[in-house]
């Protein structure tokens, strides 16, 4: 039995198609994808039109039925989310553990000295940024702002974190009495969830003492980096996958709480739905599923499996089908569920062939209204490949939490700028050869030109970069004086998504390796 994607229950697998040479599928997909095409979110109520979410909570004999509030396990939604879950929630505030501890060595040694030498008081600007764009990718998207800023608010020594850096002679005890009265009273600023980023594009930017921001270089980076990773993935997928709804399957294949970030993440760039129930409860992320193969092998035979299943979920579920032989398995499925029957799942084998084979076998059977999806393997090069095959929607796994190639969205956390002896801010920078960085506090705006297609990612050097009334300011605040200021839903990070997609140029949505779609231009003042 594949492991992988059993829960999903929901989706049938698609085959990974590639070609041998890396080019000949960019080329290809290229093709089959218009330059032109710009994705469109799904909300709940159209995948269950499409099928993909009829199981979901497997009430009634229609799985969702009518699509009542509560029907779907997730309950209304509101203004900052879902009732059940909200966007306020993370691993570390959910345990009510603190996140302080989720760092580097260095930064306290750093903290250390500074302490000793005086200059851990000096104001200074941090910024979070990427030099390039990683994988040959032609954008990046921004996730899991709202987790870093929930892991900020419990970024505190306690008693245990305070004994575990004594004991293990971490610090020494003045560092220990200043950690433990620590609280970032500093500012935040970066780009909302969901925004485009492109080379240098200061994503994130924190200002403070140098002793308060410099502890926070590790927390900041391995949310965002693994987390902007995924959505950059899954917004590739999206893209690719149109109108048909994707949904997130992945947790079996990553760490077990990387899962719930990362079904997090894809859901901010258009994924319809997740598996993950903790990724439900934490954060109103519908979650569905219906059976594995094991279920059909348990049962005595396969129309026995399939009977019990329309018995328990009705006749609006979706039955995995390509346990044994496939055309027998769609027409026990059809006895089973009855013309009616929600969708039926294939997980295996050439799924563009035989996806056709059996939406044509469906339609004989009178079962015209049946959906197929498909799971298996698949990235956004195989599902491009499906496009013009007779495919309702997809399941996606080990691709999209493994960043489908690319782990790491490769951001660092540099000091731009310090305080100097008269208290204004001095320009600071690296200088190491291929880790060259640019000095300065900055502010970034989109370039659009009079239709509203963006053309460059502006930035401005010590202040506001020129614009004129088409440009789109990118920084919001964060953070003002220690208290967060923003707090945005996923709803609102899947909007942000949508338009600022929506803004890109033709070509910008090639799945080829290329140059960044947008240019960074720099205005130094």
């Amino acid at each position: 039995m594949d492991g992988e994607h059993e829960l999903g229950g929901l989706l049938l697998r698609v085959p990974e198609v590639r070609a041998e040479d890396e080019g000949d599928i960019g080329h290809e997909v290229d093709r089959v994808v218009p330059h032109d095409r710009h994705p469109r979110i799904l909300e709940l109520d159209h995948v269950v039109e499409l099928g993909i979410g009829r199981d979901l909570g497997g009430r009634g004999p229609g799985g969702c039925g009518g699509h009542t509030p509560h029907c779907c396990g997730v309950g209304p939604r509101t203004e900052t989310g879902y009732a059940r879950g909200t966007y306020s929630q993370n691993m570390g505030t959910r345990t009510g553990r603190s996140t302080a501890l989720l760092t580097d060595h260095y930064e306290l040694t750093m903290l250390q000295a500074t302490l000793r030498d005086g200059t851990a008081g000096r104001r200074s600007v941090f910024e979070l940024f990427a030099r390039r764009l990683s994988g040959g990718r032609r954008f990046g998207v921004v996730a899991g702002t709202g987790r870093f800023l929930e892991a900020l608010e419990s970024f505190r020594f306690g008693d245990d974190e305070l004994r575990f850096l004594r004991d293990a002679a971490v610090v020494d005890d003045d560092t220990l009495d200043w950690l433990r009265d620590f609280r970032f009273t500093g500012d935040v600023w970066g780009y909302p969830e969901g925004e485009l980023y492109f080379p240098g594009s200061p994503v994130l930017v924190v200002e403070g003492s140098f002793a308060e921001c410099v502890v926070l270089e590790t927390i900041a980076l391995s949310v965002l980096n693994h987390d902007s990773a995924i959505a950059t993935a899954a917004a590739r997928m999206t893209t690719a996958a149109g109108d048909r709804p994707c949904i997130e399957m992945g947790s079996r294949r990553t760490q077990e709480w990387s899962a719930v970030a990362a079904a997090r993440a894809a859901y901010v760039a258009g994924f319809a739905a997740t598996s993950n129930l903790e990724a439900g409860r934490a954060y109103g992320i519908p979650t569905t599923g219906t059976a594995a193969h094991s279920f059909t092998l348990v049962h005595d035979s396969e129309r026995e499996a399939f009977d019990a299943q329309v018995a328990a979920l009705g006749s609006g579920t979706t039955l995995l089908v390509d346990t044994y032989d496939i055309a027998e398995g769609v027409r026990n499925a059809i006895a089973a569920g009855g013309l009616d029957l929600g969708a039926v799942r294939l997980d295996s084998g050439d799924l563009a062939q035989v996806a056709a084979s059996v939406r044509a076998q469906l339609d004989d059977l009178g079962a015209t209204s049946t959906r197929i999806t498909v799971t298996s393997d698949l990235d956004e090069y195989a599902i491009a490949a499906l496009a013009v095959a007779p495919v309702d929607g997809y399941g996606v796994g080990t691709s999209l939490v493994t960043g489908s190639g690319v782990p790491t969205s490769g951001f660092v956390y540099k000091l731009v700028a310090r305080e100097g002896a008269d208290g204004s801010l001095i320009s600071v920078a690296k200088k190491s050869k291929d880790k060259t960085s640019v000095g300065g506090r900055k502010f970034a705006v989109r370039r659009r030109d009079e239709r509203g297609v963006a053309t460059a990612e502006v930035i401005g050097v010590g202040e506001q970069p020129d614009t004129d009334h088409d440009d789109r300011t990118l920084l919001v605040p964060l953070v003002a004086k220690g208290e967060r200021v923003d707090r945005g839903s996923l709803d609102d990070a899947r909007r942000h998504f949508r338009s600022a997609i929506d803004e890109l140029p033709p070509g910008a949505l090639r799945l080829s390796k290329g140059d960044p779609a947008l240019p960074t231009i720099y205005e130094e003042h």
